[in-house]
């Protein structure tokens, strides 16, 4: 039997989260992963937002923690663009320090940054070690699908 998460079954999470006052959430059953996160009591308003549809179906079997940033190379450096349309939050909240600053350091998987959508937070991690060379987006500015979010020069790792 093959069963799909649907729109109206992350509803019911997302107002769970919301119901319980919980930031975080991950379900994993029978290989079907998901990770709900959202902002603390501290979180910036967020005005609306234009989300494209269909709303995609995850299979059991599959994981999906969060979306996979397209990755572009030019110049041999490797571009990080949105995944998604949402905004574009630097730090996981407005008290903390960003994520990563122009001349960081960066290891694969490490999160650069955070976009919401739908009142989601989805975590943006980088594909490849390397160095930060440019920020292209302004912290709490929407984003469109496929634009440009982060310029790496991807080191070697020791």
């Amino acid at each position: 039997m093959s069963k799909k998460i649907d729109y109206e079954e992350i509803t019911r999470l997302v107002n769970f989260l919301e119901e319980k006052n919980l930031t975080h959430f991950e379900l994993e059953v029978e290989g079907f992963k998901i990770r709900i996160s959202r902002p603390g009591p501290m979180a910036p308003a967020i005005g609306k937002l234009e989300v494209p549809s269909p709303v995609p179906q995850v299979e059991p079997g599959t994981t999906s923690t969060s979306p996979v940033p397209h990755i572009e190379s030019s110049n041999n450096l490797h571009y990080i663009t949105s995944p998604m349309v949402g905004t574009f939050y630097r730090a996981p909240d407005p008290t903390s320090a960003p994520f990563v600053d122009i001349d960081d350091e960066v290891k694969k998987s490490q999160t650069l940054c955070i976009i919401e959508a739908m009142k989601l937070m989805n975590e943006i991690e980088s594909d490849t070690d390397g160095i930060i060379i440019e920020i292209f987006v302004e912290n709490g500015k929407p984003v469109e699908y496929g634009q440009k979010l982060f310029a790496i020069q991807p080191v070697s790792p020791t």
